[in-house]
């Protein structure tokens, strides 16, 4: 398995989504993957996330390694997916992968095919 790259989230998101996981029955499947990426990461501020930083509300482009394809997506908590264009939860396992990325950074992620290696090309914040 390759290293991890380190992540970073704002306190703000942190808090969101452990209350999720913490009331949230049943738990979505990739639920133990999602706190070990909230317990690896850096923790900062809400006003210290850099622009290039994945977070809840970015707006994402990122390319699956193997096959080129691009995709842009919105980071959201999973009630907002279906009011958000483009809506990707942060308990769905690429929605997990994504988070606290930043732009250049890969990750492996498990697709419901295989693991897909998966890049970050462009972080937008509203």
């Amino acid at each position: 398995m390759n290293q991890q790259p380190e992540i970073m989230i704002t306190k703000k998101d942190l808090g969101q989504i452990e209350s999720l996981l913490a009331t949230t029955k049943p738990l979505p499947d990739c639920a133990d993957e999602l706190e070990g990426e909230l317990a690896r990461a850096n923790v900062v501020a809400n006003d210290a996330l850099p622009a290039n930083v994945v977070a809840l509300g970015s707006k994402v482009t990122f390319k699956i390694i193997a096959t080129g394809a691009t995709f842009t997506k919105v980071l959201c908590l999973p009630s907002d997916v279906s009011q958000i264009d483009e809506g990707i939860s942060v308990f769905a396992p690429i929605g997990a992968a994504i988070l606290g990325l930043s732009e250049g950074q890969q990750i492996d992620w498990d697709s419901p095919r295989d693991q897909q290696r998966i890049e970050i090309i462009k972080v937008a914040h509203n």
